[in-house]
C-alpha cells in the first residue's frame, strides 16, 4: 500500500504548522426540535449528499472472508456489560440505576473491541499467551468502556441532551445533578479497577486519559482562537476528547504484554490515528448523514456552536465564516449560512481525505507487527471506519 505523507498533505490543506494532532468526539444533543422546526438545514444536507463523493471512494477494502475484529475478540468480551454492571452495584439503589443505565449492552463497544484486538495482536507478536496477562488486558477493555461511558454521561449534561442511542438521556430522566454524580461514580469505580491491576505504568497511562478528557472538554467550551490557530486548537482538543482513550488503552495492553518502547509506540500510534480518523468521519457525517443513520440529530455540532473540520476547511476559502465561528453560530441564520458555505467549499472532501490519511497511517503502524488474524483485523477496522454510517 502506498501511504501518503500526512504531514505534507496536511500543511498543503491548512497552511498551518501543527505539531500535534488529535481525536475527536461529541455527545448527543438537545436540539432535535429545532431541526424539526427549521427544515432549511435538512434541505441543505440533501444537496450535500448529492455532490459529496462516497467517503469510501478509492479505499482498498480487505477481502470479506477475513474475520472481523468483533468476531475475533467476541469471546474475550463476553459478559463485558454484565461485569461492568456488577462493578457498579455497591452503592445506593438510585445511583446504581443511573450508573448502570447506559451499560445495557446496546452500545457497539468499539473501544473494547479495538483494545482487545490490539492486545491479541501484540500477544501474538511476542508469543505471549499467559492467561493472567490476558485477564488483565480484558480489564483494560472494561475500564476503557467505563471511562468512555462516564464521559457520555457528562457530555449529555453539558449539551443538555434529550436522548442517547434512541433512549431518553440520563439527565432527562434523573436531572443534571444526579447524572453528574453518576458519571463521577463510574469513573471512581473504573479507577479502583485500574489500581487493582497493580501496574504503575498502566495506571499512569489511563490517568492521563482522564486528565485529557477534562482538558479537552474545557478547551471545547472556550474555543475562540485567532483564525490562524483554530485548526491546531481543534486538533489538540479532539485528541484529548476522543483519540487519547483509544491510544492509551492500546498502549496499556501492550505494556501488560511486556512490550518494549517500540511496540508500545506502535500500539499508541495506531490508536491515535484511528481515533483521529473516527472523529473526522463523525464530523463529516454530521453534514451528510440522516438522523436515523447516525443515531442523533444532524447538524448537531453547529447547533452546539462547534466549528469542526469541514467548517474550518471551508473558512480558509470563505472568510465570512470567521465571525460566525467567533460567535459560535448563535445568531439567527448562522447555522444555515455555515451549511451553505461548507457546501460551496471543498471542506467535506478535504475532511474525507484527511480521515483517509489517518487510516493509512494507522495501517502503516500495525503493518510492523507479525502477521496474524488480529493484525489483519486491525487493518480491516481502519478501512471499515471510512464507510461507517453509524
Amino acid at each position: 500500500m502506498v501511504v501518503s505523507a500526512r504531514i505534507t498533505n496536511f500543511l498543503a490543506y491548512s497552511s498551518l504548522t501543527v505539531s500535534r494532532v488529535s481525536h475527536l468526539g461529541n455527545g448527543s444533543l438537545r436540539y432535535q426540535w429545532l431541526l424539526c422546526r427549521n427544515t432549511s438545514l435538512l434541505q441543505l444536507r440533501s444537496k450535500i449528499q448529492t455532490v459529496v463523493p462516497s467517503i469510501t471512494s478509492n479505499v482498498s477494502v480487505p477481502k470479506e472472508n477475513i474475520p472481523t475484529a468483533d468476531a475475533l475478540v467476541r469471546p474475550d468480551l463476553e459478559g463485558l456489560y454484565e461485569d461492568i454492571r456488577e462493578g457498579l452495584t455497591n452503592t445506593q439503589p438510585e445511583l446504581r440505576q443511573i450508573a448502570q443505565y447506559y451499560f445495557n449492552g446496546e452500545g457497539k463497544a468499539i473501544r473494547p473491541v479495538i483494545t482487545m484486538c490490539m492486545a491479541r495482536a501484540i500477544n501474538y507478536h511476542l508469543d505471549q499467551n499467559a492467561p493472567g496477562v490476558i485477564q488483565k488486558q480484558k480489564k483494560i477493555a472494561q475500564i476503557a468502556e467505563m471511562i468512555h461511558t462516564a464521559s457520555l454521561v457528562h457530555d449529555d449534561v453539558i449539551d443538555v441532551a434529550d436522548s442517547r442511542r434512541s433512549r431518553p438521556s440520563v439527565n432527562i430522566l434523573w436531572g443534571q445533578k444526579k447524572s453528574i454524580i453518576a458519571g463521577d461514580f463510574i469513573l471512581a469505580m473504573a479507577s479502583g479497577m485500574l489500581a487493582r491491576l497493580q501496574n504503575q505504568q498502566v495506571i499512569i497511562l489511563l490517568s492521563q486519559v482522564l486528565a485529557d478528557l477534562v482538558q479537552g472538554e474545557f478547551m471545547q467550551l472556550g474555543a475562540r482562537e485567532n483564525k490562524d490557530e483554530r485548526f491546531a486548537h481543534y486538533s489538540e482538543k479532539t485528541f484529548k476528547k476522543t483519540a487519547s482513550l483509544i491510544a492509551y488503552s492500546c498502549q496499556a495492553v501492550s505494556v501488560l504484554s511486556g512490550a518494549d518502547s517500540t511496540l508500545q509506540s506502535i500500539a499508541f500510534q495506531y490508536g491515535r490515528q484511528l481515533g483521529m480518523a473516527f472523529q473526522l468521519v463523525d464530523d463529516l457525517l454530521d453534514f451528510i448523514a440522516t438522523s436515523a443513520q447516525v443515531g442523533k440529530p444532524v447538524a448537531a455540532d453547529l447547533r452546539l456552536g462547534l466549528a469542526t473540520a469541514p467548517v474550518l476547511f471551508a473558512a480558509q476559502k470563505f472568510s465570512e465564516l470567521n465571525p460566525l465561528i467567533m460567535r459560535r453560530f448563535q445568531e439567527p441564520g448562522d447555522a444555515e449560512t455555515a451549511f451553505r458555505l461548507v457546501l460551496r467549499s471543498d471542506g467535506l472532501q478535504r475532511t474525507k481525505e484527511l480521515a483517509r490519511q489517518y487510516c493509512n497511517d494507522a495501517v502503516t503502524q500495525v503493518a510492523q507487527l507479525t502477521p496474524s488474524p488480529y493484525q489483519q483485523a486491525l487493518v480491516t477496522l481502519a478501512h471499515q471506519l471510512l464507510h461507517r454510517m453509524k
